[in-house]
């Protein structure tokens, strides 16, 4: 399996850095993927939605850490190239860097192997 396609739409916001959708095999898109600023530094987490006594629950994820890899590298690889671009137009209002303050509490859960739950604002992109 291959991500042919991977789209970032970059935010303003503290924690959130962007909305990423990806393509696998041009035929399979997953959307509502986040990438985080955690204490850690970035990390990707899979679509997810809240339950019914507030924490989240992992949507769709990858089922080893082999796939989680290359998601997170690919993902991740493509939102550092789309920022470094985004300084020349000065005037863009989701002109943000990765370079935001260190977030406070919310752990990179969604990031570890399995079903975990991950954390971070829940919302939806707008396509």
């Amino acid at each position: 399996m291959e991500i042919t396609d991977v789209k970032v739409i970059p935010v303003e916001d503290e924690k959130l850095k962007a909305f990423v959708s990806i393509v696998f095999d041009q035929c399979f898109v997953v959307t509502d993927i986040k990438v985080i600023h955690g204490p850690k530094g970035l990390f990707v987490s899979m679509p997810s939605k809240k339950r019914k006594d507030g924490t989240f629950k992992d949507i769709a994820h990858p089922l080893n850490n082999q796939m989680r890899q290359y998601l997170e590298e690919k993902v991740l690889s493509v939102y550092r190239q789309q920022v470094a671009a985004q300084p020349s137009s000065q005037g863009a209002p989701s002109g943000g860097g990765p370079s935001g303050g260190a977030a406070p509490g919310g752990s990179p859960q969604g990031s570890g192997g399995g079903a975990g739950s991950s954390s971070g604002p829940e919302q939806a992109p707008t396509s």
